[in-house]
């Protein structure tokens, strides 16, 4: 079913409307598009404002007709004929070979479906990767999250896969592309620093990295799903904090000390804070696709599909912020140019077309950093209050399901699945619940040594008596986004398991507990989460820490805790996980996760100003895992502390069963 329904033709009529069929089918079809969360139809406010359940209903039914159609995305392995396709194409336009990433124009961990290239050419479903095909040869980049599901979602044969850092897609260039060759790439897909790193392996293989004007599997991918239309709907005050008005001329200021007159802003999360809406254009992450650009005067020009907003939104926008087609960018960056602006863009994420159009119209480019991402990471007090309830929630939800998983897990039958399902539907029942904050990771035994996994009906395995269970999960309430860790003991578990669980435990008190002065940043205090692990010789390959959004990204930048260098220094307001782990292949997976928040510390005669870490997430802690033996006075101290609090904070907002089963879970040690 493709065309307008007569049912929903009929209805529209009925109710006073004159629909344009070509017109419904396009804005449908972009609907299908964008996800489905979890917090209902509102996408139906863009087709029919008022619709009843009648009409609702008709929608939703044509909805899920066009959505069962199917883009092509569902294939792992993909067809070995979309290769050929592509090879055919690329020879057509006289290209040696061509770049194809798993991202869209915006560089986010989520991209919509018509973006997924890399996932239609090749099957592989990960959240990062990079393909390469040349005529004769093709490979796929992926890091260690993803070495074991590359070879179960991709013919080998077809694209040799490469892990990412040990063998670099700038290497494999400069060793394969025949001399005087074409490497082709999309300047949508390229940032500029990505292009300057391609560009030259290129040139050390005697090639050309050439810039094409449309993407050439976009030409073989006939059923390739069109932009997506999610509605674009206001973060009231009572939830940001502040108003959009003084974002905007706070972040203004910025520019002017930078000598810019103007940023480009290409990352929507930075865009859904700073105009105080958020949408539904990509999975778990609420923001609309777009672009801005934001003027040293506060004004903003918006470049976003009209269609996705509805009248109360636009509304809510106000004056200083002016609406326009995407495809209408262009034509502004030139006219840029011709007024002799400068430019602020952040040449890590932005596009090549967009600094190259910039440079072309004569805009003098200020290179820097997003200048909206410092303040959205810094959380103001309302945020921090919605969040601590959106914790406060979401640790009743998480420990139910805890309490359950106890008391179920006991007959041996529980599989991956439908404990994840079970964790849903708790946080479902909050009614509060708009999204999860990510694809819940639930890996049971060898499989949550798997540091991405994902469960599917070929993978899932059993909760079998003397294993450990992990799940990561998080949920997305209109007042705050929540990302937690437990590594749960099912049955009785090995010494080893308790030995590495609680140096994993010790790590995360470490970091829990850390004051440290001003200027810090998450890369000096990463080893502390490590130290005890690096003791006894092992340690874990991801980061110990990322940034949060409020209602936005899980994942959230420019500060982190890690190995890797990071410049930004901590500020108070900053939300950061605390996720330290070890991962044993082929036998299990341990992690504990919960988010904190840096906020100033009181130190009686310092010589200069401190920080700590508020913990803002609240759920037991497995007990069972616990080697206390291990663990130092001031370590129990914490850990009773904390299941202290989270007894206090649960119990009156749960049921019998799970206050039974929290008395025994949070017990003193």
């Amino acid at each position: 079913m493709s065309s307008a329904p007569d049912d929903v033709l009929h209805l529209l009529r009925q109710r006073g409307g004159t629909p344009d069929p070509a017109a419904l089918e396009s804005l449908m079809r972009g609907v299908a598009a964008a996800p489905e969360g979890l917090a209902g139809p509102e996408w139906v406010e863009l087709v029919a404002p008022g619709a009843d359940a009648e009409l609702t209903g008709a929608l939703a039914r044509w909805r899920a007709a066009l959505t069962a159609a199917g883009d092509g995305l569902d294939a792992s392995p993909a067809p070995a004929r979309r290769l050929a396709d592509l090879r055919a194409e690329l020879a057509r336009r006289g290209l040696d070979g061509f770049i194809v990433p798993r991202a869209d124009e915006h560089q986010g961990e989520y991209v919509p479906r018509g973006s997924q290239r890399l996932g239609w050419l090749t099957g592989f479903s990960g959240s990062a990767g990079l393909a390469i095909v040349l005529a004769d040869r093709a490979a796929i980049f992926i890091d260690g999250r993803y070495t074991l599901a590359v070879r179960a979602q991709v013919d080998v044969e077809a694209f040799v896969p490469h892990q990412i850092p040990e063998q670099s897609p700038e290497q494999w260039i400069a060793d394969n592309l025949p001399k005087g060759g074409k490497l082709g790439f999309d300047p949508w897909l390229q940032t500029v620093d990505g292009h300057d790193r391609f560009a030259r392996a290129c040139l050390r293989a005697g090639g050309t990295f050439v810039s094409v004007e449309s993407n050439p599997v976009d030409a073989v991918w006939h059923d390739r799903a069109p932009a997506p239309l999610a509605p674009v709907l206001p973060q009231p005050v009572e939830f940001a904090g502040e108003a959009s008005d003084t974002k905007r001329a706070r972040v203004a200021q910025t520019l002017a000390a930078k000598g810019a007159d103007a940023a480009l802003i290409t990352a929507p999360d930075s865009i859904a804070w700073l105009l105080n809406v958020r949408g539904g254009d990509v999975p778990r992450t609420p923001f609309p696709l777009g672009f801005a650009l934001l003027h040293a005067d506060g004004h903003v020009d918006l470049y976003m599909d009209r269609r996705k907003l509805p009248d109360r939104t636009v509304a809510w926008l106000g004056n200083a912020v002016t609406l326009a087609p995407p495809d209408e960018l262009g034509s502004a960056l030139d006219t840029l140019g011709r007024m002799g602006r400068r430019v602020l863009i952040e040449t890590s994420t932005a596009p090549y077309w967009a600094a190259t159009r910039l440079q072309a119209a004569g805009v003098t480019l200020v290179r820097d950093a997003d200048p909206v991402s410092l303040p959205k990471a810094c959380k103001n007090d309302v945020e921090l209050a919605g969040i601590r309830r959106a914790h406060r929630r979401d640790g009743v939800a998480v420990s139910r399901f805890l309490g359950w998983l106890a008391r179920e897990s006991r007959s041996g039958k529980l599989r991956e699945i439908e404990v994840s399902d079970r964790l849903q539907a708790l946080r479902q029942e909050t009614g509060k619940l708009r999204d999860l904050s990510f694809d819940t990771i639930s890996g049971a035994g060898a499989n949550g040594a798997i540091v991405h996994y994902h469960a599917t009906d070929a993978t899932e395995r059993t909760l079998e008596p003397g294993s450990l269970y992990l799940v990561d999960s998080g949920a997305q309430y209109r007042d705050g986004t929540t990302d937690i860790t437990r590594t749960v003991a099912i049955g009785t578990p090995s010494p080893e398991m308790r030995d590495r669980f609680t140096r994993v435990l010790k790590g995360h008190i470490a970091l829990a507990t850390v004051r440290f002065p001003a200027g810090t940043t998450g890369s000096q205090l990463d080893a502390l989460a490590r130290c005890a692990l690096w003791q006894v010789g092992l340690d874990y390959d991801h980061g110990t820490g990322h940034g949060v959004g409020a209602y936005l990204s899980v994942h959230e930048g420019p500060h982190r805790i890690s190995k890797m260098p990071n410049s930004v220094a901590l500020r108070p307001g900053m939300i950061v996980s605390n996720e330290p782990g070890y991962y044993k292949a082929g036998a299990y997976g341990i992690r504990i996760e919960n988010l904190i928040a840096v906020k100033e510390a009181e130190i009686e005669g310092a010589d200069r100003r401190y920080l700590e870490f508020e913990t803002l997430t609240l759920a037991p802690i497995d007990l069972a895992c616990v080697e206390p033996g291990l663990l130092t006075a001031a370590e129990r101290q914490w850990l009773n502390e904390y299941h202290r609090g989270v007894r206090q904070t649960v119990e009156p907002e749960a049921d019998e069963a799970t206050r039974a089963w929290l008395a025994e879970a949070t017990r003193p040690i």
